[in-house]
């Protein structure tokens, strides 16, 4: 089995058009996303490596916010996870696996984390 590097930028909060009850379309609602992102690791990381041996954490960003079509209403966060795996996996041949973690803030009671978690594999 190889090595893995896992890249992970969590807990990133954004506004995503998404839903399918009627006080939920029309108007965005703020989701938590944490997204994992698998890439084979080098043999070594020496202190001079380049960034180029790795992945900017910040496609990860990316692809949670400005990547996500402006105006475009999700349904199902499901699809917003989705179009997020689709972006990484267009944006580097090296990413392997992509995990994304979705909380819908807005319809939580209390400290309840309601949501979903989506893995995909290179195909």
């Amino acid at each position: 089995m190889p090595d893995s590097l896992i890249l992970e930028f969590a807990d990133l909060e954004h506004d995503v058009l998404t839903g399918i009850y009627s006080e939920e379309t029309g108007k965005p609602q703020p989701l938590r996303m944490s997204i994992r992102c698998k890439l084979e690791a080098r043999d070594r990381y020496e202190p001079d490596t380049p960034l180029d041996a790795s992945k900017n954490y910040m496609d990860l960003k990316f692809a949670a916010t400005k990547a996500l079509p402006e105006g475009v209403h999700f349904k199902l966060i499901e699809s917003v996870a989705e179009h997020i795996c689709e972006t990484l996996f267009l944006q580097d041949a090296r990413v392997e696996q992509v995990t994304i973690k979705i909380v819908k803030l807005a319809i939580a009671e209390g400290n309840e984390k309601i949501g979903i978690e989506l893995t995909r594999e290179r195909r």
